[in-house]
């Protein structure tokens, strides 16, 4: 492909694209050409772009926020970064630390009440942190010289990408290999009425410069459950509106033990119900009409906002796939990739969000960028395994896992082949508080048979996702229910009932007494 510049409107130039054989071996003056092309900057682009750099390549990585239909936009560094895991987490802190404060007196503090929380000085907070990192992400860009487009890409053919500035300045970028890394957007209902005019969803909430108030939040996502968890936490009246069982990819037990404590804590919930319309009335609240589907009927309630958790679409659609011939799975319309994270075409590449199969979790997309990275440049032949990925769910009581849930366990080895050990516990901070612990719950999945293989460890509990952490590495490398209970606890954490687990939840016995 070639630019030929034509002068435009205003005197702006713009570019027509006329083909020029070979690629981007035979890319015409004008055109940028490079090693590596990373379209996304979020997690996994970068990572992999920052990684190729620095093994020598020359790379771009292209990048462009589409407003949501709020109109909120933000920088580089992705949906993690910006409206996803970083500002998540720390709402997620500002309502344990309402929770704290609620203990304190027991432990001799004299806070004074009524403790009020603010908005917009929260969210100012987490909106410079956020915008610090995306400072901090081009400066690492630019100290790897990786060049940085602010542009929406398109390929025009399997070598090259046109990319497009919000002033609509168009540039040819080739490459001898691709990237595409470019993740997904909220799902929004446009089936109901109401839903894309009046509702929001998580690209707008970690943005909003006022407290949202009342608020109805759509879906059974973790997504839903960790937004509803917050606010709740925060002080608001949140409503969580589930057509079917929470957390569906989850472990069903710890996910119904999740939804207990948050219901028992203040967070409402309309189970088997879904939304019929949402209309804004003269005061400027939202009215939602809903059904049961259980029963058929039909209820109305108001709040000021309306938070849409129903799942989430990759960007694919703009991308002009089919220039590449790049193959979509005609489902999800996820990208269809190989063990070596390739496409249909063989230098185009797909990680992260966007590709089918792949788990929607950040650190997976980072390390796959950049094992990629290092097989593109000669380093290394490893590829990503996805087995085993640890995970947690910032829920108030926070839910993490590594490997199978329990019902995945029994459907792959049956029923009579998988042993459950666990057991409730208090956490010793809970205590002097006298905190609600009923929830509080560990169990490990195994296979049945000596050595009792570990399957699946499930940690519902404070501090969960660096109590899962620890142990991802041991079941990572194969461990055993006899080499775990052989691992000496550290006194008094949460973390050393994991090598506690004595009962049977099959059985209700003691292996270690009944030689099982």
């Amino acid at each position: 492909m070639a630019m030929a510049a034509l002068r435009g409107p205003a005197g702006r130039f713009r570019w027509r694209v006329r083909a020029v054989p070979g690629g981007a071996r035979g890319a015409a003056a004008g055109q940028q050409c490079y090693d590596l092309l990373v379209i996304g900057g979020g997690s996994g682009g970068l990572a992999c772009a920052k990684e190729a750099a620095q093994l020598g390549k020359k790379v771009a990585v292209v990048d462009y926020v589409e407003p949501s239909p709020r109109g909120t936009r933000w920088g580089l560094g992705g949906t993690c970064v910006n409206v996803g895991c970083i500002p998540k987490k720390l709402m997620h802190q500002a309502a344990l630390l309402g929770g704290s404060l609620h203990d304190a007196s027991h432990f001799g503090w004299e806070v004074a009440q009524p403790v009020r929380h603010d908005w917009r000085k929260m969210a100012e907070a987490v909106q410079n942190y956020v915008k610090s990192l995306n400072w901090g992400h081009r400066v690492q860009l630019q100290d790897r010289k990786v060049k940085y487009f602010n542009f929406k890409a398109s390929f025009v053919n399997k070598h090259t990408v046109c990319g497009v500035s919000k002033g609509g300045k168009e540039a040819l970028l080739s490459a001898e290999h691709i990237v595409i890394a470019t993740g997904g957007r909220p799902r929004y209902p446009t089936h109901i009425e109401g839903a894309l005019e009046y509702g929001i969803t998580s690209d707008d909430i970690f943005w909003l410069k006022e407290s949202p108030g009342r608020t109805l939040v759509v879906g059974a996502s973790y997504v839903a459950l960790e937004c509803a968890g917050f606010l709740t936490g925060l002080g608001l009246d949140t409503t969580v509106m589930m057509r079917s069982v929470p957390l569906r990819t989850f472990d069903q037990q710890m996910a119904s033990l999740v939804t207990n404590h948050m219901a028992s804590h203040g967070t409402r919930f309309l189970r088997g119900c879904i939304p019929l319309k949402v209309e804004r009335l003269s005061d400027g609240q939202l009215q939602v009409t809903w059904v049961d589907l259980a029963s058929d009927r039909k209820d109305t309630g108001t709040f000021d906002t309306v938070l849409w958790a129903v799942g989430r679409v990759p960007e694919t659609g703009s991308l002009n796939l089919e220039k590449a011939g790049v193959r979509t799975s005609p489902d999800s319309q996820k990208i269809l990739v190989d063990a070596q994270e390739a496409t249909s075409i063989p230098h185009i590449y797909a990680i992260g969000d966007v590709a089918e199969g792949r788990p929607e979790l950040t650190p997976t997309a980072i390390m796959a960028g950049r094992l990629l990275a290092q097989r593109l440049c000669g380093q290394s032949s490893d590829l990503m395994d996805y087995d085993n990925v640890p995970t947690t769910v910032f829920t108030p009581l926070e839910y993490g896992c590594v490997g199978l849930s329990e019902e995945e366990a029994v459907a792959r080895h049956g029923e009579d082949s998988v042993e459950v050990y666990h057991a409730y516990y208090k956490p010793l901070e809970f205590t002097v508080p006298e905190r609600d612990a009923s929830q509080c719950y560990i169990k490990m999945v195994c296979l049945r048979e000596p050595p009792r293989l570990v399957l699946g460890l499930h940690f519902l509990g404070p501090n969960a996702g660096e109590v899962t952490q620890g142990f991802a590495l041991g079941i990572k490398c194969g461990a055993s229910y006899e080499q775990v209970m052989r691992t000496v606890g550290i006194h008094p954490t949460c973390a050393e009932e994991v090598v506690k687990l004595r009962i049977s939840k099959r059985s209700g016995l003691d292996p270690t007494v009944t030689g099982c």
